[in-house]
């Protein structure tokens, strides 16, 4: 099986006597890090691809041909696929601009005609609870499962009742800070910078959330502006640097795995959030999450169930 993604040597991706523009200088300052981190990582599978291949990358055919073999030799969703290939017609896309002229302008063209994968097509493939709702019994039983006789379980318990009363993105909570922290007339939230905001927005923060973090901060033996900081893996030594993103993902898995409720993920939370606020008033969800389009929200974070009974007396 030909290989679907490896860590470019460099920011120069090369094939052959071809070459594939940097991915950092081409957008750096239209995206954040963490998103121009994603592109490098799907750039470079379309690098290995095309290595291995012996294809030239700045060929329409090869993206085609990139795209069935994912289609055909992959287990990845169709969606992830499409992410994949638009990661490349971007790059693309902003090389051929009159701006730069990096590549040939055609290229543009012929890079945005070639079409995704359809759905529909591999919607076999797509992940059985990615919009599994968690009813708010399982979320409480979540949010009770970290032993607060420990300092670990201290951080913990505060970090899950800020993650299931806030929203926040994993990114957004592991590097959120002491001064992000505001209070409004008896409540609170968090002032918050996402991955496509241009200027901060408010997110929730429930008063026992609030109450479970300044619990936690009073028994922190250190001074940090991080909200939640970082242990030593080796000496459960407490850092002041803050926890990684991977890090929130393994404290969700850890606890989600006792409660048996092994299909939730971190954003699996903010979904929480979401539908719940969206069950009531859908602008308030789309505001709580900072979702642009209010479209954004209805499709990934309103989950109509049927409503049993409602024909029972139709006739």
């Amino acid at each position: 099986m030909l290989p679907v993604a490896r860590q470019p040597a460099s920011n120069q991706i090369s094939t052959a006597n071809q070459q594939l523009p940097s991915v950092d200088d081409i957008l750096a300052g239209q995206l954040t890090q963490s998103s121009i981190d994603m592109y490098r990582r799907d750039v470079a599978a379309y690098q290995a691809y095309s290595e291995a291949t012996g294809k030239n990358p700045l060929d329409a055919q090869t993206l085609a041909d990139w795209r069935d073999h994912l289609a055909t030799n992959t287990n990845m969703s169709p969606n992830t696929i499409n992410r994949m290939l638009s990661a490349v017609k971007r790059l693309i896309k902003e090389a051929a601009s009159t701006s730069r002229r990096i590549v040939p302008a055609v290229l543009k063209t012929e890079f945005m005609d070639v079409p995704g994968v359809k759905v529909k097509a591999l919607k076999t493939r797509l992940k059985r609870n990615a919009r599994t709702r968690i009813s708010p019994e399982d979320m409480r039983r979540l949010c009770e499962a970290p032993n607060t006789d420990t300092l670990v379980g201290v951080r913990d318990k505060a970090l899950l009742a800020t993650l299931a009363s806030s929203g926040l993105r994993a990114s957004e909570l592991a590097s959120l800070t002491i001064g992000q922290i505001k209070q409004r007339g008896k409540g609170y939230y968090l002032q918050v910078m996402g991955k496509t905001d241009t200027e901060p927005r408010d997110a929730h923060l429930s008063v026992e959330a609030y109450t479970l973090i300044s619990n936690w901060l009073n028994q922190r033996p250190v001074l940090s502006p991080y909200v939640f900081t970082s242990f030593s893996t080796r000496a459960a030594i407490l850092s002041t640097e803050p926890i990684s993103e991977v890090t929130v993902w393994n404290i969700v898995k850890r606890y989600a795995h006792q409660c048996e409720l092994d299909h939730v993920k971190p954003h699996d939370l903010r979904r929480f959030v979401g539908t719940q606020l969206a069950a009531k008033d859908i602008r308030k969800a789309q505001k709580a999450l900072g979702h642009k389009s209010i479209e954004v929200t209805a499709r990934h974070y309103v989950l109509d169930e049927l409503e049993i009974g409602l024909t029972d007396n139709l006739y």
